[in-house]
């Protein structure tokens, strides 16, 4: 890891795409594909619970990677788009969508590129776990995601908490990372063991960005939406990292905390059904 360093925003986006476009074929055999196409449960239990019912409606997956959690979606009857900036990852999803013989639709693009590709609106946004990071804009994220509401839609998201990211990744609970953002991304060298994968070591480095509670929260308010709410939990239900462990208690969390720690949150917000005078 190294320091916050300036560069072109062009070079750290390029630089992830090559990233993830690497990680999909390894993903493609390490995220469960198999227990997904055999019908077994893939969405957390969390997630399911406050987003509640699908059916019916149509769903906007943004860093969709290859699409697992979209076509989950698509199982529970919703009518899904997933959007990835890794033509790789696309690629890989409507493959996935053809074996499952599940209909979705694909689109490869950059986040803040989309309003460009795509004019639809929708009633619900979704993202989940692991994407905050790779955003450069968090305000205009939000305004995009905005963007593609209907009114009355809501916007869903289940992520990393802030305060878990400035840990370092030996398992000591030593901070590493400023809690604060800064304007340049954190560079992380390649050459580390895949978080899917240990046996696979990155080729590409990584370019990531620290966002805090509050800077979240702000873009979202910002972005003109109504807040529902803005859950933390040191524990979940369903390991959605793959070096989670057991509780006593049946959750998943880290091992080794010192105390219980916020290491996950979500937030759902809704763009108002009509303007207020």
């Amino acid at each position: 890891m190294k320091k916050p360093q300036k560069l072109p925003y062009e070079q750290s986006r390029e630089g992830n795409r090559a990233l993830w476009d690497e990680l999909t074929p390894i993903h493609m055999r390490s995220y469960g594909v198999e227990r997904f196409l055999a019908g077994k449960r893939w969405l957390p239990q969390q997630i399911l619970k406050e987003v509640g019912p699908v059916k019916g409606l149509s769903l906007l997956h943004l860093q969709c990677h290859f699409g697992l959690d979209t076509l989950a979606w698509a199982r529970q009857g919703a009518s899904v788009t997933g959007v990835d900036f890794s033509p790789i990852a696309i690629d890989a999803a409507l493959e996935l969508s053809d074996r499952a013989e599940i209909p979705a639709r694909f689109i490869c693009s950059d986040i803040y590129a989309l309003p460009q590709i795509l004019e639809e609106t929708f009633d619900l946004v979704f993202t989940s776990i692991g994407v905050l990071c790779w955003l450069k804009d968090l305000d205009r994220w939000a305004q995009i995601v905005a963007q593609f509401l209907k009114p009355g839609g809501r916007f869903y998201i289940m992520d990393g908490h802030p305060l878990l990211y400035t840990f370092d990744d030996a398992g000591r609970w030593q901070f590493e990372v400023s809690y604060f953002h800064q304007d340049e991304p954190y560079i992380w060298d390649g050459g580390d063991p895949d978080y899917m994968d240990p046996t696979y070591t990155t080729k590409h480095p990584s370019y990531e960005w620290q966002w805090t509670v509050s800077d979240i929260i702000n873009a979202v308010l910002k972005a003109g939406l109504r807040l529902e709410f803005f859950n933390e939990f040191d524990a979940i239900s369903d390991p959605v990292y793959p070096n989670m462990t057991q509780r006593e208690d049946g959750l998943y969390t880290f091992k080794g905390m010192p105390v219980p720690l916020p290491i996950l949150f979500s937030l759902k917000a809704q763009r108002e059904a009509r303007n207020h005078v």
